[in-house]
């Protein structure tokens, strides 16, 4: 899969779950999922099962940690789908 479709996979999943004062146009590969895009940590899980699902892969809990940013989550998914 191209990098390009994986994070609009991936912004179609984070788009479900952002706050009403915050944009589509503000997920950013930098932007950190709690601190500027205000997603909560309940809706952060949501996320996380939802990246599983789309890209069939399965993310342990230091995966999850992990995941600050956009681009955080890019690379875990990178490298969960490297491993296949």
């Amino acid at each position: 899969m191209q990098d390009e479709a994986k994070y609009q996979k991936l912004t179609d999943i984070i788009k479900v779950y952002l706050p009403e004062d915050v944009s589509v146009e503000d997920i950013q590969p930098e932007s950190n999922f709690l601190n500027e895009l205000n997603i909560n940590s309940a809706n952060l899980v949501d996320i996380v099962l939802d990246v599983e699902d789309a890209f069939d892969i399965m993310l342990e809990n230091e995966d999850m940690e992990a995941m600050q940013t956009v681009n955080d989550a890019l690379q875990i998914i990178d490298k969960k789908l490297a491993a296949k």
